[in-house]
């Protein structure tokens, strides 16, 4: 039987991003089903694979998107979501790859069930562009987006903290008044790919915050202190308001986490 982590690195090692999205869910599906065997023989790369397009720019050399009701503004804001989450698919598989062995079974179920929705909401993300005459990797994108998983390789409560409790539980604020913007603009296919996803994503939040209280758990370190500490240390720039209170309490975030590390 298959290992898990050898198929995990396999997916991370896809670059086409369709077959990448196939991979993802295939993994998924073959753990649920019991095909792969909780074995950790392989391990995971420094980086994924990705494609040639779109090209990787650092955030201050990307250009400005335009104003939304254009199609050029349109556009660039859709392929900005779909690159966040074809990052996503990438973010989840290291998880559950580099960190299942130390973390259990059910640790990988969960992160596995994370890629495959990433997978799909990036699958949902590249037809919108399409539909608009337009296809991931037309424009240039943010490349800064695996710093925080290249930061946080070597331990599981830095990750935990970093990537599903700030930059996911980020998307837990943004997403609504994005949401309501485009459907104000009429595009209600869009409103609903967004619902979608905020849903979706407060469960995700939900996985990294359950996990990252088993591990300050296990240390018998207090859960809030604990993570303003790994967030300082490895999370670069400021956690910033306003803050979707509601769907953070959701996902386990009480304002205790996040309130006054806020900048």
């Amino acid at each position: 039987m298959q290992s898990v982590s050898s198929a995990i690195r396999a997916a991370l090692l896809t670059g086409d991003p369709r077959a990448k999205c196939f991979a993802a869910r295939d993994v998924a599906r073959r753990w649920r089903k019991g095909e792969l065997a909780f074995t950790f023989d392989e391990t995971m790369p420094e980086e994924p694979a990705w494609p040639d397009r779109p090209e990787l720019l650092a955030p201050n050399k990307m250009p400005k998107r335009g104003k939304f009701g254009s199609e050029r503004g349109r556009i660039a804001l859709w392929h900005s979501l779909a690159h966040i989450e074809f990052v996503a698919i990438d973010l989840a598989l290291d998880m559950a790859g580099r960190f299942g062995g130390e973390m259990g079974e059910e640790f990988v179920s969960d992160f596995l069930y994370v890629a495959a929705d990433e997978a799909m909401h990036f699958a949902l993300l590249a037809r919108k562009l399409e539909s608009m005459g337009s296809h991931y990797g037309a424009l240039p994108a943010h490349g800064g987006l695996w710093e925080a998983a290249h930061d946080t390789r070597h331990d599981v409560a830095a990750r935990l903290a970093v990537v599903p409790m700030v930059l996911e539980a980020r998307g837990l604020d943004v997403t609504p008044a994005t949401l309501e913007r485009v459907r104000t603009a009429g595009d209600e296919h869009g409103a609903r790919i967004l619902a979608r996803i905020l849903d979706d994503e407060i469960r995700h939040v939900g996985f990294g915050t359950k996990h990252f209280l088993k591990v300050v758990a296990d240390c018998d370190e207090e859960p809030e202190s604990a993570w303003k500490s790994l967030v300082r240390k490895y999370f670069r720039g400021p956690v910033k308001p306003p803050f979707n209170d509601s769907a953070r309490l959701a996902a386990g975030l009480s304002r205790g986490f996040y309130e006054d590390i806020a900048v």
